[in-house]
């Protein structure tokens, strides 16, 4: 019998060892379609004016499909989420909403509050949570004031508005268990937080994605969906039947997942009643569902009155009942004792397994952000679909796309063909993968289901992704634009964590990299000197000016940046090619040629003048075509990275591959202006001898960690920043053809729109970004032990080890979500709904980054992807507490 604390490690090796497809159903549903590249079809790649939030209700999507609290398989044959409507609103809420890039004054910006408050790895147990206003939903209002707003003033949320005063909202939460792979027991929850008995209409909505409408050949069979009986029954000729089944007595409206083209552009449809008929049946009560209960979409339609401070539960089974073609009489589903009997259990081992992950040196609050955190990138795994060709083609039964596109957006990019459930930065404000946002989410994920943490490293680098010539895709807005090269870190992180023994993932890993590392070289170093360029790397608006854009003036941007990533990624595939050369030595020659590669990028970037001296600091210079440099003395984060590129070999490694050692000893021998990047050594405690490969030698590492460390410029109560707070009073600036350009301290949103308003790199605290320096330190610690201390915090007179230092670092990560001696959390800022409401202040979001100065949660509020690697950071030190 197996016991509640092994039930879900049970679960994840029948899913790996492919005996029970554990995976093959939860929330892959994205909860934003609307204003994506893959549904713009415009000459100009305005996408979120060519399919606005507007349009989402009554226009079909081609490529995915979207919701509230959704689930489907994971090839979105079928889609279920859940719709509610308050009675006032003007339409149902079926998806949440928000602001493009040109509505918002920081960006593009959700303005709903929701929360993802529980997951298992293989999605046995999930828990949704949603705070929904029992007034009409302010969506004119939230778009007119943040239009006035200017980019100096704060964003206008919809907590500004009043509309949660009085504890006026409903709370209403979606409990999801699974009795088998394919069998989900669903309970919502709707409580009524308000002063007045209220009504509120739940429709849990069961609808096809539509597969069938755009013309192509072989695809044109429709499946059906079919109402009665207080349930929906689909069959579908790949999924086979499936039925969802609610309690009590719903009204059952069905619709057709179409286009309703006369409301949109006055044009008769292929169905007479779309996609937008069960809405406008509900809130107009209008005549657009279909009377015999047959379609493609249908609803179980609720009202639900709830006396104040009250609350009501539905129950809700949704079920694969047969295999394909699935046109048998459908079973009853129960909806009784044996339904709460899976609920119960489900939660019990959900509260099992995270009593096993979470460490006895954590706190309540700590094991809470934890458990959350781990959610949060749970409800993040979302089916993508996008075929680039055939986008850029336009499909047999729609209008041509515009000629301009073939030269366009992606256009390079045809090769490109996606179908997988793959971890999204943020479902909603980033509904889309972006290459080194899912290399950290992986190093998190590896923690909980390291089978699906390899198969995401390996993903961008299979053929249907990893351009011919080696790039890897960045992310759908520009596949084109170039991402850090984390990678190779990512996936030696993964194979750690998994216990080091999968040599099959790493070979497979390390045969594609080879590629991309070339693409590398070839592309990105101009010069042919070993420094690279890179262009905005993920950073944003860092530089004073946009660093993928064209130059202001003629030259190279040489990047500190790109340079230390490029030794980083040398290093970590050197780290590579020693393990597998301890099984197969046809690796040592790989070996070889990464050391030396990684020495030739790291003398470089002193050698062409990236360090300055009387700086101690790595900065960006501009190469002019006379060879003359002009140095960006920015100090920013893009000065800290070369410190991420290290690593040690040590005496018993060197004495298993003889021709690496006897190598690197004539390397120093015969080249010893690279002795001050790979020379230093050093006798460990267990009496091995450890060599040092570093960008940064003993004497910078130092130096530079006084500048890092220094609350006067990178060190903040809550982490590190991304720009020294010198710049406050002192911006840098550079006069460039004619041109004036400046980097000033802005510890909150950006209050430019240079590369995105909302997404800003001069000033605030990032997680990967500390999450790296982080890491780096205890590397450096394993090298000098407890040998070297620095002062930390600089100026302060006390000493502490690098492992010290890692700690309290970690620690002030931390802080940013659990409660201070105040009670406070520092992300939820000055909000007070947040910080003392009893029924706000323990749910916890993940922001995608954080005020430089005091900490609050800012940029993609309910981001949960890399702002997970929080659980990473409390596993590691809580960990270390306990031993």
């Amino acid at each position: 019998m197996t016991s509640a604390s092994d039930a879900e490690h049970t679960r994840l090796a029948q899913a790996n060892a492919g005996e029970q497809p554990w995976r093959a159903w939860g929330p892959y549903l994205s909860e934003r379609a609307w204003g994506t590249v893959r549904e713009d079809y415009s000459e100009h790649g305005t996408a979120w004016d060519y399919f606005p939030h507007d349009c989402a209700r009554s226009r079909t999507y081609r490529w995915n499909e979207d919701g509230m609290a959704g689930v489907c398989d994971d090839r979105q044959t079928f889609c279920f989420a859940l719709a509610l409507w308050n009675g006032q609103d003007p339409i149902l809420k079926e998806r949440m909403f928000g602001l493009g890039g040109d509505g918002g004054n920081h960006g593009e910006d959700v303005k709903e509050y929701w929360w993802y408050e529980d997951s298992t790895p293989t999605h046995s147990w999930m828990r949704w949570r949603y705070h929904y206003p029992q007034t009409a939903f302010p969506y004119d209002d939230l778009v007119a004031v943040n239009a006035a707003r200017g980019r100096d003033e704060t964003e206008y949320e919809l907590v500004d508005t009043g509309v949660f005063d009085d504890d006026r909202y409903w709370a209403v939460t979606v409990d999801y268990a699974k009795a088998s792979p394919t069998d989900m027991c669903i309970v919502i929850n709707v409580a009524n937080r308000g002063p007045d008995t209220a009504t509120l209409h739940v429709l849990p909505t069961l609808w096809f994605r539509n597969t069938w409408s755009w013309g192509l050949p072989g695809r044109d069979q429709v499946p059906v969906l079919r109402g009665g009986d207080g349930r929906l029954v689909g069959e579908h000729w790949v999924l086979g039947q499936v039925v969802l089944q609610g309690e009590g007595d719903p009204t059952v409206l069905c619709c057709d997942n179409e286009t309703n083209t006369q409301r949109l552009w006055g044009l008769p449809g292929r169905s007479e009643y779309p996609k937008d008929g069960i809405n406008d049946h509900v809130v107009d009560g209008a005549d657009t569902v279909n009377p015999d209960q047959t379609g493609t979409k249908g609803a179980l339609h609720y009202e639900l009155t709830v006396p104040p401070g009250g609350e009501m539960w539905i129950r809700l089974r949704l079920t694969l009942t047969s295999p394909p073609p699935g046109n048998e009489a459908a079973p009853l589903l129960d909806l009784g004792k044996g339904f709460d009997e899976v609920v119960a259990a489900r939660r019990a081992e959900a509260d099992a397994y995270f009593t096993w992950l979470t460490p006895k040196g954590a706190s309540r609050e700590e094991a809470a952000v934890l458990r959350k955190a781990i959610a949060g990138l749970m409800w993040g795994k979302q089916f993508y679909h996008f075929d680039v060709e055939q986008w850029l083609n336009g499909d047999p039964a729609s209008a041509s796309p515009p000629p301009g596109r073939k030269h366009g957006r992606n256009s390079a990019w045809w090769h490109m063909n996606s179908f997988d459930v793959i971890s999204m930065p943020d479902p909603w404000e980033y509904p889309w993968y972006a290459a080194w946002d899912l290399a950290f989410h992986c190093v998190t994920l590896a923690r909980v289901d390291p089978e699906f943490a390899k198969h995401q490293v390996l993903l961008l680098l299979r053929e249907w992704y990893m351009h011919p010539n080696g790039q890897i895709p960045a992310y759908e807005w520009a596949f084109g634009d170039v991402n850090p090269p984390v990678h190779a870190w990512a996936a030696l992180r993964v194979f750690e964590i998994d216990g080091g023994r999968d040599y099959d993932f790493l070979a497979r890993v390390m045969h594609k990299l080879l590629l991309n590392f070339t693409w590398w070289v070839n592309r990105k170093d101009i010069n042919g000197n070993n420094v690279f360029e890179g262009g905005f790397l993920g950073l944003d608006n860092v530089g004073p000016f946009d660093r993928s854009a064209a130059l202001p003036v003629a030259g190279v941007l040489e990047q500190s940046d790109g340079t230390g990533w490029m030794a980083m990624y040398a290093l970590n595939l050197l780290d590579m090619a020693v393990r597998l050369a301890e099984h197969d030595h046809a690796y040592e020659d790989v070996a070889t040629k990464f050391f030396e590669h990684f020495a030739y990028i790291a003398a470089a970037a002193y050698q062409q003048g990236l360090w300055d001296e009387e700086d101690s600091f790595f900065y960006d210079q501009l190469r002019l075509p006379d060879g003359s440099t002009v140095p960006l003395k920015v100090r920013s984060v893009v000065g800290l990275l070369p410190l991420a590129a290290t690593t040690t070999l040590s005496s018993r490694t060197l004495g298993r591959l003889p021709e690496l050692a006897a190598r690197l000893r004539w390397f120093l021998t015969n080249k010893p202006a690279y002795a001050d990047v790979v020379g230093a050594r050093r006798l460990a405690g267990d009496g091995l001898k450890r060599r040092l490969l570093s960008m940064v030698g003993p004497d910078q590492i130092v130096r530079i960690l006084a500048r890092m460390l220094d609350e006067e410029e990178f060190l903040s109560q809550y982490g590190l920043r991304t720009l020294s707070r010198r710049h406050l009073d002192k911006p840098f600036t550079v006069e460039l053809g004619g041109q004036e350009f400046a980097v000033g301290y802005e510890p909150a949103e950006s209050t430019s729109g240079l590369f995105g308003g909302n997404s800003n790199w001069r000033g605030p605290i990032w997680m990967p970004t500390n999450f790296l320096l982080i890491c780096a330190l205890r590397d450096y610690a394993a090298f000098f032990g407890d040998g070297l201390v620095i002062e930390h915090p600089t100026r302060s007179g006390k000493k502490r080890t690098l492992n010290e230092v890692a700690d309290d670092l970690s620690d002030r990560l931390i802080s940013l979500f659990v409660p201070d001696a105040w009670g406070r959390r520092p992300m939820y800022g000055a909000c007070e709904l947040f910080q003392r409401h009893p029924d706000w202040k323990d749910l916890i979001a993940f922001p995608e980054y954080f005020h430089g100065d005091n900490g609050a949660g800012l940029g993609a509020w309910h981001q949960t992807g890399w702002t997970a690697l929080v659980a990473d950071l409390i596993l590691t030190t809580r960990r270390s507490t306990e031993r």
